[in-house]
């Protein structure tokens, strides 16, 4: 068994003419296979297929994008709330702290009074006390 064969060189042409022949008959029969009213089909089939895909991802990327709209409003809503409520409480602090502020101003005025009144009651016992003495 002798693996090569001993050809001659028109063996060899020959042999090269059936192989191109071959490859030549294998691309036309694919040629016309691309060309064929099914495989038109498929293209045809494989497009829709794709385009209904890309519907689909198109249509899931809005809802999201409108739900993560909608959460980001309820958010900006929620802030401004906060926002609200947190300036409210300081307006309110605020306030108690201007009441407690005029309340201890009229109680140091108050105390100042008496304590004035108590001086001028004292100091008016002493000229008493000294016109008396006299």
């Amino acid at each position: 068994m002798n693996r090569f064969k001993n050809t001659g060189f028109a063996d060899r042409l020959s042999a090269a003419a059936d192989a191109k022949k071959a490859q030549l008959e294998r691309a036309a029969r694919a040629r016309s296979a691309a060309e064929s009213p099914a495989a038109f089909e498929r293209r045809a089939a494989r497009e829709a297929v794709r385009v209904a895909r890309d519907a689909r991802i198109a249509e899931r990327t809005a809802a999201k994008l409108a739900a993560e709209a909608r959460h980001a409003a309820a958010l900006a809503a929620a802030q401004v709330a906060e926002a609200a409520a947190r300036e409210a409480s300081l307006q309110a602090e605020q306030e108690a702290r201007d009441a407690e502020f005029a309340e201890r101003t009229a109680r140091d005025a108050t105390e100042e009074a008496e304590r004035q009144a108590a001086r001028d009651a004292r100091y008016a016992a002493r000229k008493a006390q000294k016109r008396k003495g006299r």
